[in-house]
């Protein structure tokens, strides 16, 4: 049974909010984290850890059981994971347990907060991700990671987030790490969404002086780290044209790029299947783990 996401539909079904909070603790995903089954063998390690002055700018830690103490052999992989909602909603507290599903295949995982419309507009949510992602990676070793293989990725606006500053080089850059991401994934997320046709788009970009910069799609370049991307065939909110569309981008100019359609599921059951209770839908995140140890180690 698919999890319904209620949203208006645009040209590909960019990101629109359903009225009032669309990750409140009261929908499928909110309480996915509220009273849904953990993986167990991982765990929330830090919370709160600040990598900027601002409230919205701290992040969580999770990571495998052991890996904190030296448990393991070597370090493992670090992944940077940031949640969606359309760039002017959600929280950090209500994705743990995707977080502590990605911790419990192996590696350790920071979940930030950043900064929203109305309180920033582009590209402060993106020069967000970025700084968290090189803080992320510098504190890394205190929990068992490995600062020298990150991963980004996320769903939906997170996955925008974490594809922008792996192929604009300007934000990673601008943090002093200009090559710290070795791989990325996106989930659902929106890579191609010009013209600004709705509010969402409108409030988080229609400043910015050059709407093509706030396009994945704009800097595909052939020496990409890795990307993997997945999208639900049923996906309204986000159409699953954008996967492609990125997908044939980055093949065209000979990044190396994986991308898969899930039949059948919609926005929010891509990110859902992460959760054990909807593990069984689809192996999201098997493909997604698998493609991340390939290319980590």
């Amino acid at each position: 049974m698919a999890i319904d996401w209620t949203a208006s539909m645009t040209r590909r079904g960019l990101l629109i909010p359903a009225a009032g909070t669309l990750l409140a603790a009261c929908t499928p995903l909110g309480l996915l984290n509220a009273v849904g089954p953990r993986d167990r063998m991982a765990r929330r390690v830090a919370r709160d850890v600040p990598y900027g002055p601002d409230p919205r700018q701290t992040m969580d830690i999770y990571a495998p059981d052991g890996a904190q103490e030296g448990g393991m052999q070597r370090p493992v992989p670090l992944v940077v994971f940031f949640y969606g909602g359309g760039w002017d909603e959600g929280s950090k507290n209500l994705y743990g347990w995707a977080a502590q599903a990605l911790a419990a295949r192996g590696f350790v995982v920071a979940l930030p907060d950043y900064r929203l419309v109305p309180q920033v507009v582009f590209p402060a949510f993106i020069e967000d991700a970025a700084a968290a992602t090189a803080h992320a990676a510098r504190i890394a070793a205190q929990y068992g990671g490995d600062p020298n293989r990150v991963a980004v990725g996320g769903h939906s606006a997170g996955a925008h987030l974490a594809l922008m500053i792996t192929l604009d080089r300007r934000y990673m850059t601008a943090v002093g790490d200009r090559d710290r991401i070795k791989a990325a994934f996106g989930l659902a997320g929106p890579y191609d969404f010009l013209p600004f046709d709705v509010d969402a788009s409108k409030n988080a970009f229609g400043r910015a002086p050059d709407p093509t910069l706030t396009q994945p799609v704009t800097f595909v370049r052939p020496d990409a780290p890795p990307i993997w991307l997945g999208h639900g065939t049923a996906d309204t909110v986000v159409h699953d044209d954008d996967t492609v569309i990125l997908s044939d981008r980055l093949t065209a100019v000979g990044a190396p790029v994986e991308a898969k359609l899930y039949p059948g599921l919609s926005h929010a059951d891509l990110i859902a299947t992460f959760s054990p209770l909807f593990r069984k839908k689809a192996p999201v995140l098997d493909d997604v783990t698998g493609f991340l140890h390939r290319v980590l180690g």
